[in-house]
Formats: C-alpha cells, sequence, structure tokens
C-alpha cells in the first residue's frame, strides 16, 4: 500500500562511531525523500566525524577510520541536509530512540537548530515491536518475503525502511490507517520532551525529571528549589538536546 501523504516524507538510516548520542558522531547518512508526486530523491554520503570509529562498531558496518578521512564533516554539509529535510515528516528504524537524537545533536554541534518536534516521526521499529517483536532483517523478511543484503549498509537499511512501512500497512488495514500523524502517533513510545527521554511529560502534561534522585519530580520545583541542579546538567555529560529543553523550562520561569 502506498502512503498517503499530505507533505514529502523522508526516509533516513545512521552509522556512527559508536551508540552514545552525547558523544558519538555520524559516518555515514542516507536520506530518501518522497515527495508528494511519487518521485523518489535518494542520497547517501560517509563523513568524517573528527573522532575515532569505535571497534565494536566497525565490527558491525565494516566502515573504518580510513574510509571517511577524507570526506566532509558534518558541519559542512549541516546546512544542504537541513534544506532537503524543511518541510518533511520522517520515518527510520530505531530513529525516534537513536537516529533523529543523533541528527539532532549534530545539527546543534553545526549552529543549526533544526526542529524535529514540528515533524511527525514515524518509527517502523516501534509498529514492528508493537505487532511482531523482531529485527530490521527479519521485519524485511516477514512483510516483504526478501532476504535484507548488505544490512547496516545506511542505503540498504533506509530502502528496507520504506519498504516494510509500506508492507505493514497492506498486512494490517484494520489497525493501522494510512494516515501520517496516526503513524506517528502508534509508533511513539514515550512522552519524552527530550529525545533522550531525561525530562518527560506527567499525567498533566507537566515536565518532570525522569531518572536519579529526582525522577518523578517536577522540574519548575527542583529548578525553583535546588537551582545549582541547572548547573550541573549543563556541565554533565548530557545531550545537547536535553540541556537545551531543560534552558527553554528554565526561561520560563
Amino acid at each position: 500500500m502506498k502512503l498517503n501523504l499530505k507533505r514529502p516524507i523522508l526516509f533516513l538510516d545512521l552509522e556512527t562511531t559508536g551508540l552514545n548520542v552525547a558523544t558519538d558522531r555520524i559516518i555515514e547518512i542516507c536520506v530518501l525523500k518522497l515527495n508528494l508526486d511519487g518521485t523518489r530523491e535518494i542520497k547517501t554520503r560517509r563523513i568524517n566525524p573528527t573522532i575515532p570509529i569505535s571497534p565494536e562498531a566497525q565490527a558491525i558496518h565494516g566502515i573504518s577510520n580510513e574510509d571517511v578521512a577524507n570526506e566532509p564533516t558534518f558541519r559542512e554539509l549541516a546546512k544542504s541536509l537541513a534544506k532537503m529535510m524543511e518541510g518533511c515528516d520522517i520515518v527510520g528504524y530505531n530513529s525516534i530512540k537513536f537516529d533523529v537524537p543523533m541528527l539532532s545533536e549534530e545539527f546543534l554541534r553545526a549552529g543549526i537548530d533544526f526542529n524535529f518536534r514540528k515533524r511527525k516521526l514515524i518509527d517502523v521499529q516501534n509498529i514492528f515491536h508493537k505487532m511482531e517483536q523482531r529485527t530490521l532483517t527479519a521485519a524485511y523478511r516477514f512483510y516483504c518475503g526478501k532476504n535484507l543484503d548488505n544490512a547496516h549498509s545506511a542505503e540498504a537499511d533506509t530502502i528496507a525502511t520504506m519498504e516494510i512501512l509500506e508492507a505493514q500497512l497492506d498486512r494490517y488495514p484494520d489497525d493501522l490507517n494510512n494516515d501520517i500523524n496516526f503513524l506517528s502517533d502508534f509508533s511513539t513510545r514515550n512522552r519524552n520532551l527530550d529525545y533522550a527521554g531525561r525530562i518527560v511529560l506527567d499525567e498533566k502534561e507537566e515536565p518532570v525529571i525522569n531518572f536519579g534522585k529526582h525522577k518523578g519530580r517536577s522540574v519548575k520545583e527542583v529548578l525553583q528549589s535546588e537551582p545549582s541542579y541547572y548547573d550541573w546538567i549543563m556541565k554533565g555529560d548530557f545531550t545537547l538536546d536535553t540541556k537545551k529543553v531543560l534552558t527553554e523550562i528554565k526561561l520560563s520561569l
């Protein structure tokens, strides 16, 4: 089933130096843009992360430090990438938890405040796990009846993600609506204000802290009773996005 779009949609996948959103970097990105007229644009680019690739990550994606040594940095590509993504909803596999937060951090480091919160985010993995509970390779075999060659290459994973979402709509016509708003809500598992899930909304739509000694407490209450908490976050090993969200709450007091 083809997607019912109200605005362009962008499928993406990243390969990175590691799994720490705050400290690791992107080394390969593929974006597939599906336009309203049905045309597709696909771009794959390797990136110099300016930091070493971990051996564990290289063992998965096969990209070495030498492979990206002469590639442009993310900062050099950021403006053109943001322009391509502008006005698009975004789809990925495990993207809400990893790809979107990682990409957001890279944009912030490059001085570009690309607001993913204005987009509808669809995570094909979350739909898959709600329905079947498996991996991308198994999802591709299950939904599309094909083996995923070149798994963990950004382009192969990105194309597979698009095909899986279309097949999911065919497979679950009574459960899934071919509507981007519905799919975004269905595939979103949390009520995070920041991508790392450090700050979430409670049942009263109030921001609360979701970790550590203040877990479950109102952010505003903690900031007012313990002003040093803000400085601790700002100086700590937290994502730029978490720091940005906390700063916005602080300025609203």
